[in-house]
């Protein structure tokens, strides 16, 4: 929860708090000026009918938008019946992933749904933490390689996935409390030096574990545009401290619009990582081929850049929500009242992901997907037909 939602929670709170408070005081008057009967009758029509009638106007509303007339018939046929890994990696290269922020207490089950939709690949993203745009430091460990019992919950993860055959990218997220983090905003050089100094701290704390736990890819940095623009040496001298102390390959996760392309440094790096939210259309419920066109001039750009770094693309994040304006915005997270004003739409969702494989999966410069994400509310995979759909896919050789 960010600072502007925790304002926004308690001042919601105070409200609710506050209408309760008069409308027991009206009713309290009420009743001494008039009696129980009077009392009851007003408390009756004049609060309860009210409610009821929102009540179910809300649940109406919402019972509308979360119907859907899209008969998609699931194929098992394509589901990896093993409980271990395809490793079809080993012959294309192709990264088959997922993002999953934790596999939580029964994780064996979690495991061998992930297996069975063909994943091979898992993104898993600790936090660290950074109070807003404008300060100075981001938190840091106390010992740089001491590992936390948080540590330690990803690191079991870790192994477990690993024991089945899966693969992992270990890709730390900066977390805020107010504020973007592509947006950290510096007033001075020496500012940024402070701030990158404590960045730096965390990202060797990362790199330390991966080394640890043998994982393949670390993403060293995502979305941090202001700094890449504004630091793109120090970056350099991070990823050669990177390397000294971690052996797997390394990758930084871009932003779509126009981050990835304005990045100097991918030369050091084994892929180029975008977030590949790009808009693809610009109305709702498209078709198929429409949202295939949408990806044509993205991909001029993704293998123009992939040519000129002589380094493959690969898409750390790529997901979409599954409502009906999904390939407009599709980096737009959802809210409590989304559903009061928005089509449910797994269709769209669906639709999505098979014209993103359809239009980038055989390209010879494109290294492969992270599907976000696994368990989330607003981007929902598991279950969904775009579940079957990335299992169908993930599952060519």
């Amino acid at each position: 929860m960010t600072t502007k939602q925790g304002l926004l929670f308690f001042h919601s709170i105070f409200i609710v708090v506050y209408l309760i408070f008069l409308i027991s005081r009206y009713f309290i008057r009420l009743y001494k000026k008039k009696g129980i009967k009077i009392a009851f009758k007003y408390f009756l029509l004049r609060l309860i009918l009210p409610v009821f009638i929102i009540v179910i106007s809300i649940k109406l509303i919402i019972h509308n938008n979360t119907q859907e007339d899209f008969n998609f018939i699931w194929d098992h046929s394509v589901e990896n019946t093993k409980e271990y890994s395809n490793n079809l990696y080993k012959t294309d290269g192709k990264h088959r992933g997922m993002s999953v922020y934790r596999l939580g207490r029964n994780n064996n089950s979690q495991i061998n749904n992930l297996l069975k939709t063909n994943i091979e690949w898992i993104s898993l993203f600790p936090y660290f933490y950074q109070k807003d745009e404008q300060s100075k430091t981001v938190n840091v460990p106390d010992e740089v390689g001491k590992w936390t019992d948080r540590d330690s919950i990803f690191m079991n993860d870790i192994k477990a996935l690993q024991d089945k055959g899966i693969h992992i990218m270990l890709k730390p997220h900066l977390w805020m409390s107010d504020g973007w983090r592509s947006n950290i905003k510096m007033n001075s050089k020496a500012e940024w030096d402070t701030w990158f100094e404590s960045y730096k701290k965390n990202i060797l704390h990362y790199a330390r574990m991966a080394e640890a736990t043998n994982v393949e890819l670390l993403c060293i940095g995502t979305e941090l545009r202001s700094s890449v623009e504004n630091q793109p040496n120090q970056w350099r001298v991070l990823i050669k401290e990177i390397k000294k102390i971690y052996n797997g390959k390394l990758t930084y996760a871009a932003n779509w619009d126009g981050e990835f392309n304005n990045i100097d440094f991918w030369d050091e790096l084994d892929y180029i990582g975008v977030q590949a939210y790009f808009p693809l259309t610009l109305t709702k419920n498209p078709d198929l081929e429409t949202i295939k066109k949408g990806w044509d001039k993205h991909i001029k750009v993704l293998e123009d850049i992939s040519i000129t770094y002589n380094t493959p693309v690969l898409f750390t994040e790529v997901g979409y929500r599954n409502d009906a304006y999904a390939t407009v915005e599709p980096w737009v997270w959802g809210s409590i009242f989304t559903r009061l004003y928005t089509k449910k739409s797994d269709k769209t969702q669906q639709l999505a992901y098979q014209a993103l494989f359809e239009k980038l999966w055989n390209k010879k410069w494109f290294a492969g997907t992270y599907a976000w994400q696994w368990s989330s509310g607003d981007f929902p995979i598991r279950s969904k037909p775009a579940q079957n759909t990335i299992a169908k896919w993930y599952g060519k050789e």
